[in-house]
């Protein structure tokens, strides 16, 4: 029984694990950064769930990018009855209509309080979209 519900675990971690695919040259490439104590993850592109979480690849032209955004939020002040970080997470959609192929973009996302923040560069670290933070919560 225990095997059952091993596989599908070590499953999971090897995908996190391998290697990332090679580029298609035909397409465009989005990394997504984040600091090192949160996590962004590739949702959704064009409303589809994104098979790997760790990049988009699209094809040239107009695209909308779903992503998960988790960080923690620590209580406040001395009335604060919290004694455990909040982990929240951010559903942020991004748009953008130029995405060119052979190019790299990337995705960075920060926190802000109990909300977050998101941007979209070029390689040239040009600010191409804002995210749009869709919800926020500890339960999303």
């Amino acid at each position: 029984m225990r095997a059952l519900l091993l596989a599908p675990a070590l499953l999971m971690l090897g995908a996190c694990a391998s290697p990332l695919p090679k580029p298609d040259p035909q397409q465009a490439w989005v990394e997504l950064y984040s600091s090192a104590d949160t996590l962004l993850m590739a949702d959704r592109l064009d409303g589809q769930r994104w098979p790997d979480g760790r990049y988009f690849q699209v094809m040239p032209g107009e695209h909308e990018l779903q992503t998960r955004f988790q960080f923690e939020v620590r209580g406040g002040g001395a009335l604060s009855m919290q004694s455990e970080p909040l982990r929240m997470t951010c559903e942020i959609t991004l748009r953008y209509q130029g995405f060119a192929p052979g190019q790299r973009y990337r995705i960075v996302a920060r926190p802000l309080l109990m909300k977050a923040q998101a941007w979209l560069y070029d390689e040239q670290r040009r600010m191409l979209a804002r995210g749009e933070v869709k919800r926020c919560g500890t339960a999303i």
